[in-house]
């Protein structure tokens, strides 16, 4: 059986994924558990085409994530100066 050469990739989305869930609001032991059962799940996927349209998803997520930390980060800055 050859390597799928997508597999840095997968490894890569996954490694950017967990430490993103470090800062995840239901806590990172949660974020760590779904995440590890997404991956789980489809680790039987062989089609390359499958493959990118899921890390394609993987990376739209980790997107998403750290576009929840700014605006969690903005909020707490903005309640430290302004009074609301």
């Amino acid at each position: 059986m050859m390597a799928n050469p997508l597999r840095p990739e997968v490894v890569r989305l996954y490694k950017n994924l967990l430490y993103l869930g470090r800062e995840y609001p239901k806590g990172s032991d949660y974020f760590r558990a779904r995440l590890r059962a997404a991956f789980t799940k489809n680790k039987s996927v062989q089609d390359p085409e499958q493959i990118k349209a899921m890390i394609a998803r993987g990376e739209y997520v980790a997107q998403e994530l750290e576009a929840l930390y700014y605006l969690r980060k903005y909020r707490a800055m903005k309640k430290r100066y302004y009074e609301e």
